[in-house]
């Protein structure tokens, strides 16, 4: 059962970066912290857009390719008014979608660099 919700949390990040990726969001990252201590979820998704609607594009993406696929809504989403930093927490996945200033602020992609990096590339597969 526990290998089964590995799989399901793995397959909605790549669909997550996938989504992205479809909306021209840059430097898209998957952080895989299964591995790490006291990690808040077991995936980060981390992506940037370039201006507050780009931003709230690519949220509106996520969501929809997630829900079409799987179901499912978020269970929280913050940060879609100014649409700076949009955190899509989806339990075991969260998803974080930055303007770029803010990102290079916060960098979250450094702070969890424990963390596995998983290719993009493997998005391809995770849609069917």
């Amino acid at each position: 059962m526990t290998s089964n919700k590995n799989k399901e949390s793995e397959v909605l990040a790549l669909l997550a970066a996938q989504a992205l990726d479809e909306k021209k969001a840059d430097d898209v990252r998957i952080i895989d912290l299964r591995k790490v201590h006291g990690a808040p979820s077991e995936f980060f998704v981390i992506a940037s857009g370039n201006v507050p609607s780009h931003v709230s594009a690519l949220s509106d993406h996520v969501f929809e390719i997630i829900k079409k696929a799987t179901g499912l809504n978020p269970h929280k989403i913050e940060g879609y008014q100014n649409a700076e930093w949009i955190l899509m927490d989806y339990f075991d996945v969260v998803i974080h979608i930055f303007q770029k200033e803010k990102r290079n602020f916060y960098r979250l992609d450094e702070l969890w660099s424990d963390g596995e990096e998983i290719p993009i590339s493997q998005t391809k597969n995770a849609k069917q």
